[in-house]
């Protein structure tokens, strides 16, 4: 069939993209791990093509950096690097959540909210019970499902770039944390409730405190390196 090729790599290239990304969110593959195209192919058992098709993606997102004649280099974030996240996401997310809270009442607005719900549910019990590399998964649904919502996929596409960069940065320090499971926010129940009902004093109260949470989470990072 004609195409069939160009289908099967892109689709090889999506499947490699994606499973270097999980190692980097587990942690597998720490910030700093070089590695070249030949070594990733040999894993893989695969062709070199999709290899490095998937490792320029994953450079785009900002995940990779190409390093002249040695290959890639998983790329280490700075707490600096986090506080930009952190402040780019706050202005999409009070976008979104100012779009939703107007839309709250309306019909349908609850079915809508349905699947977020479970994910919440689901990132909560992973939070407190400090399952790290669950509670990233359900985490990323969770916001790309809630920003989906407004239905932009320009907006929802870029959040949850800079939420995947965040855990990058996050996880190597998260999992040298004794106190694990008091760094993890687990109020996305309580984000969906009050979304649900409209309330955007209440939405803009929780929004706020998960920015604040990660921020005093990585000044101690700072105040313990300087220590």
């Amino acid at each position: 069939m004609a195409g069939s090729g160009a289908v099967t790599r892109n689709t090889l290239r999506q499947q490699i993209a994606d499973a270097l990304r999980d190692e980097v969110l587990a942690g597998r593959l720490p910030p700093g791990t070089e590695f070249t195209v030949k070594q990733i192919a040999e894993q893989y058992e695969v062709s070199a093509t999709p290899v490095r098709e998937a490792l320029v993606d994953l450079s785009a997102q900002g995940l990779l950096e190409s390093v002249q004649h040695r290959g890639f280099r998983v790329r280490i974030f700075t707490v600096d690097d986090f506080r930009g996240m952190v402040e780019a996401r706050a202005l999409v997310v009070d976008g979104i959540f100012r779009r939703l809270c107007e839309r709250g009442s309306g019909p349908g607005a609850g079915e809508a909210l349905v699947s977020v719900r479970r994910r919440a549910d689901e990132a909560r019990r992973a939070a407190l019970s400090g399952s790290l590399e669950v509670l990233i998964g359900y985490d990323l649904r969770f916001w790309r499902e809630l920003s989906g919502l407004i239905g932009n996929a320009y907006i929802s596409d870029f959040l949850h770039r800079i939420r995947v960069q965040c855990w990058v940065f996050a996880v190597p320090h998260l999992l040298r944390d004794p106190k694990l499971r008091e760094a993890l926010w687990c109020r996305h129940g309580e984000l969906v409730d009050a979304v649900t009902r409209g309330d955007a004093e209440g939405t803009r109260a929780l929004v706020r405190d998960y920015n604040e949470q990660g921020l005093a989470w990585a000044e101690g990072l700072e105040t313990a390196a300087g220590a």
